[in-house]
C-alpha cells in the first residue's frame, strides 16, 4: 500500500495520530480478511464484506491524507 509514497506514509505515521490509527486499523483488517481467504478464520459473508468495505474506506481516508500532505509540502 502506498509504495510510491513511503516517505510520506512514514512522516504521517510519525506526525499524525489519526493517520497512525487508520494505518493500524487497515493492517488489522487486511490480516483478518487474508486469514478468511486462506481458511484460517471462519466468518460469515456479511461480516467479511463489512470488513472489506471498512478496509477500503480506511485506505481511501489514508489516501486523501497522503494527497493533502503532498499538496502542503510541495515546493
Amino acid at each position: 500500500m502506498f509504495e510510491y509514497d513511503e516517505s510520506i506514509v512514514q512522516a504521517l505515521i510519525t506526525d499524525s495520530k489519526d493517520f497512525k490509527e487508520l494505518y493500524k486499523r487497515h493492517n488489522e483488517l487486511k490480516r483478518r480478511v487474508d486469514k478468511v481467504g486462506i481458511g484460517r478464520l471462519a466468518l460469515d459473508d456479511a461480516t467479511v464484506n463489512a470488513m472489506k468495505r471498512e478496509k477500503l474506506l480506511t485506505k481511501d481516508r489514508m489516501s486523501a491524507m497522503v494527497d493533502d500532505y503532498r499538496r502542503e509540502h510541495t515546493i
